[in-house]
């Protein structure tokens, strides 16, 4: 079954791998080790990461290395792209309406004082 990249993040074990292994190549073991879940499971996460191209394992001697391949995460960025415009404007509009509702605010508190002569 080929999997895609957006399966391999929908889980939370997953992106911790992926966070894991992101800037530095660890051995399966060591893997596991960061987790209090079986051996076995991480090894099947593992396996779901491989066929979505997110984890590279890497053979040294008798170790197993995984490095991560997040040029593989790209697919997701563009998919978000519209999305991360779409919340971009709406909090800069909010952001302006913010700052026109405080100043009305802020000029209705503190009323101009008039001079007497």
């Amino acid at each position: 079954m080929r999997r895609d990249v957006f399966q391999a993040i929908a889980d939370p074990t997953r992106r911790d791998i992926i966070n894991l292994v992101a800037n530095n190549s660890l051995n399966l073991n060591a893997v596991a080790e960061q987790f209090e879940i079986s051996r076995p499971a991480i090894s099947r996460h593992i396996k779901i990461l491989t066929e979505c191209g997110l984890i590279i394992i890497r053979q040294e001697g008798r170790e197993r290395f995984c490095d991560a391949n997040l040029n593989a995460l790209a697919e997701v960025s563009h998919w978000v792209a519209p999305y991360r415009r779409f919340w971009t404007k709406k909090f800069d509009a909010l952001e302006n309406f913010l700052g026109r509702e405080q100043a009305t605010t802020t000029n209705i508190k503190s009323p101009k004082k008039s001079k007497r002569k």
